[in-house]
């Protein structure tokens, strides 16, 4: 019958990471599986995770997260930015994974048929602490507080001038690609590393952290199209929320110190992966002194 199924923020360059990969469960006929980014910092590391579930699934789908993205001394691959993002879009093409640059393909399992739409469109620091008016002082605040993403350091824009430039451009092609590509009539999945509306950002532990999670540009999108669900990752929180009833799911792994404690919550060993998308699985119980809604 087929399964949708999804997860993000593999982080393999963590050994316990690597094993869950390692060990993932293989799909059978008609499952795919969504990656929502943040498999790795190395692009070998990528490019081996990748091989695997492609191994494993009848169709994987990739979305750039901001790790992937990143360019540091340890990496052989040197490439910056948008060169960077070519660089793993050619490399999933040569594993038959599917990128934001690919046509969009339709899952046809129970529930279906849904269009699979996923994105890269980045981050503009729009999702700024309160208070703050402009991007400068919503960096100025992280700056003063000591909450500043590792992306200032690792995450080149070129050619672009800046990081919200890029966003800004991928935005605008997305927009014109959605408008043009996107049947009305069938249900469209959106798959990003980042949440495309802020409210799943609330429940942060740093609020100011927040600006480095998504773009005030994509808020509507769940409503402006026919969407079914939103998959996505980033926030190392996985759970299930709903927003103008639309299904959001957050599927991230996240590190070894993360995704043990959810464990022991639930009683296993490991993280409870890959999450079920469609057909929509029965809701399930969050153990007292978890976040709301969070999944094992």
């Amino acid at each position: 019958m087929g399964r949708l199924l999804a997860v993000s923020d593999l982080h393999v360059g963590h050994p316990k990471n690597r094993e869950i990969v390692a060990s993932f469960p293989p799909g059978g006929p008609g499952d795919w599986l969504l990656v929502a980014g943040d498999v790795a910092e190395n692009f070998a590391d990528v490019e081996w995770a990748l091989g695997v579930l492609a191994g494993r699934y009848e169709r994987v789908v990739w979305v750039p997260g901001n790790h992937e993205l990143w360019t540091r001394k340890a990496d052989p691959v040197t490439a910056r930015g948008a060169e960077r993002y070519r660089m793993l879009v050619r490399m999933c093409q040569g594993l038959g994974v599917l990128t934001p640059e690919d046509p969009y393909e339709a899952w046809e399992g129970p529930g279906g048929p849904v269009t699979i739409a996923p994105l890269f469109v980045g981050y503009d620091y729009s999702f700024r602490p309160d208070g703050a008016r402009t991007k400068e002082e919503g960096l100025a605040h992280a700056y003063e507080t000591g909450v500043v993403c590792t992306d200032e350091y690792h995450l080149y824009p070129e050619p672009y001038p800046s990081l919200d430039a890029w966003c800004a451009e991928r935005i605008e092609a997305t927009e014109r690609r959605l408008g043009a590509e996107l049947d009305p009539a069938r249900p469209v999945i959106f798959v990003n590393h980042y949440p495309l509306v802020r409210e799943p950002t609330r429940i942060l532990r740093y609020p100011q952290f927040a600006q480095w999670c998504g773009t005030t540009r994509t808020a509507d999108w769940h409503r402006k199209y026919n969407t079914a669900a939103v998959v996505y990752g980033h926030l190392h929180i996985p759970r299930v929320t709903y927003h103008d009833g639309v299904r959001f799911e957050e599927v991230s792994v996240g590190y070894p110190r993360e995704w043990q404690r959810r464990a022991e919550w639930f009683g296993t060993e490991q993280p409870r992966v890959p999450c079920q998308i469609m057909p929509p699985p029965p809701p399930t119980v969050t153990p007292s002194g978890a976040p709301e809604g969070m999944r094992g």
